[in-house]
């Protein structure tokens, strides 16, 4: 199973497929939230498109992964003991949505306030078809058997702005996160079997807000894989022994969330906020790159939290608003602009030339991955708060809003 995780990541990364079965971190196998079997189009809290819904007692935005059989989700929930927070993980059967078993991995007698949009467990686990890694930014990673037994658990001490949302990404025996807290930020690299740190970069950058919130995300380079880090103020990408191999400026960029995603030699970054600038930038450079790799970019409608998908040479994107545009890969012309949802924070997912976009009230928009014109094919409506990701399971779809843990399907 992780020869053929690592195959299957690397292949879909090399070769821009767009179909991915495995969905074993944010945005699933090939980290850019494809899937390639048929899935519902439509459901509703009346309907029997609910195969079944579990609720979870805590809240978290980090979104659901499969490990084997299992769906692995992170949670933190209170105690009833004061302010006191316990950091879990939790194993559901995925056919019967009951839970398999359920682990505290941290707990904390308070944490200080974070922001309304995030929670002490945001960030997605990883499975690496051996071990599962749950990851709490500053407050304790660990890693865990399938049966949820703890091999090792450690804690990255740095200081977050509003909380931690970079998910962990695990590639060639190594753990990578972000670190980018209001002072000193970082990224780290850990060994996957001990939890020791093989090396940290400090990021070679001034910026007036130093915190941001970006998945990393690995690509090709000219001499191997390369790892991409938005940052705060640049886009960084790092080579996988921890040496600086380009960068490139987005002035004034911070908070930055949604994750890369990649066509062709070529990488799409958003900056972030305040004024969101997406970003179209070769991924064969060395040093300073912003004069000489930065193709197009574009400051229309772009997202501060979700991240965009491709399909078939055109980019989707779902502005924080619900506004959708879908513009062209190569030269950034835009094909067609719509609103299509209300406040939005998850990823836009992809199946089968169907995007599904859901929005903060747990209304998920399906239109067609049509670059000619848009067209809606369905809204769906749970009315439970969410700003999760989609995840694919087999011939359906599991989605985690505030409350639960839907599975929608066969």
């Amino acid at each position: 199973m992780k020869r053929l995780l690592l195959f299957l990541y690397f292949y879909s990364v090399m070769n821009n497929l767009s179909a991915e079965v495995i969905w074993n971190q944010f945005r699933g196998g090939s980290a850019q939230g494809h899937a390639d079997q048929f899935l519902p189009l439509s459901w509703s809290v009346q309907s029997t498109n609910i195969k079944w819904r579990t609720a979870l007692n805590g809240k978290a935005w980090s979104s659901p992964i499969l490990a084997e059989d299992q769906i692995i989700v992170s949670n933190a929930r209170t105690t009833g003991e004061g302010n006191a927070i316990l950091l879990e993980v939790i194993s559901l059967d995925g056919e019967k949505g009951s839970v398999r078993w359920r682990k505290t991995l941290f707990r904390y007698p308070n944490l200080p306030p974070i922001h309304r949009k995030n929670s002490y467990a945001s960030p997605t686990p990883f499975y690496d078809g051996e071990s599962i890694f749950v990851h709490y930014g500053n407050l304790g990673t660990a890693c865990l058997s399938e049966n949820g037994v703890v091999k090792w658990k450690k804690v990255f001490e740095y200081s977050p702005v509003h909380g931690s949302g970079c998910s962990p990404v695990i590639y060639n025996g190594l753990l990578y996160f972000s670190a980018d807290g209001e002072s000193n930020p970082c990224f780290y690299a850990i060994d996957k079997y001990t939890g020791d740190v093989a090396w940290k970069l400090f990021r070679k950058s001034n910026p007036k807000k130093s915190f941001s919130f970006c998945t990393p995300l690995l690509i090709p380079h000219v001499n191997g894989m390369q790892i991409i880090s938005p940052a705060s103020d640049f886009v960084f990408s790092y080579s996988l022994d921890g040496k600086e191999l380009w960068r490139s400026n987005y002035p004034g960029g911070y908070s930055v969330v949604p994750r890369p995603v990649y066509l062709d030699g070529v990488v799409f970054v958003s900056s972030g906020y305040d004024r969101p600038t997406l970003y179209a930038i070769k991924t064969d450079g060395r040093g300073d790159v912003t004069k000489s790799k930065v193709r197009w970019e574009t400051s229309k409608s772009v997202p501060r939290n979700s991240s965009c998908i491709i399909v078939d040479g055109a980019l989707y994107m779902a502005a924080d608003n619900g506004v959708v545009t879908c513009l062209d890969c190569k030269s950034g012309e835009v094909h067609w602009i719509e609103r299509v949802a209300g406040s939005c924070s998850s990823s836009l997912f992809h199946s089968r030339g169907f995007v599904y976009l859901t929005d903060e009230t747990g209304s998920t928009s399906v239109f067609e991955a049509n670059k000619r014109r848009f067209v809606l094919r369905s809204k769906n409506e749970l009315d439970e708060r969410t700003l999760a990701s989609l995840m694919a399971y087999g011939k359906s779809i599991v989605l985690r809003t505030e409350e639960a843990l839907y599975r929608i399907g066969n």
